[in-house]
């Protein structure tokens, strides 16, 4: 019997960040399951990955990514009216603007999400395993 355990990747830090980066390179995201809650500043992102932690790198798994502390989010060069759209994320960056971070969604096509924050706080939680 194989041992199943669903990730939990905690960032608060341009390094835990990168660490998200890598796990999350390539996944699959509906801009239907892109929230940002503003009165929670949570932003909520919903992905589709390849499971990179096993040799076989073709098992997908769902997953959640939450930024907290998130003052604004601005996007450019999404659809944001094409809820069936599929983005593919391509990294994830984090730059220091004055007092406050931003935290840079960069997908495939040139999109873009932009998050500004005054802390880092970033958690990747798998939800399941073999879709």
């Amino acid at each position: 019997m194989t041992k199943r355990y669903l990730a939990k990747i905690i960032a608060k830090d341009n390094q835990g960040l990168q660490l998200i980066s890598a796990y999350c390179a390539g996944a699959k995201v509906k801009i239907a399951e892109i929230k940002y809650l503003p009165k929670n500043k949570i932003f909520l992102i919903s992905l589709e990955r390849l499971n990179k932690e096993v040799d076989n790198k073709s098992i997908k798994i769902n997953s959640i990514c939450k930024f907290e502390f998130v003052d604004s989010v601005k996007s450019k060069n999404v659809n944001q009216n094409d809820l069936n759209l599929v983005l593919e994320l391509f990294t994830i960056e984090l730059l220091k603007n004055k007092k406050n971070y931003e935290i840079n969604l960069i997908f495939s096509n040139n999109e873009y999400i932009t998050l500004s924050t005054e802390i880092v706080e970033a958690t990747l939680e798998d939800q399941n395993k073999d879709i």
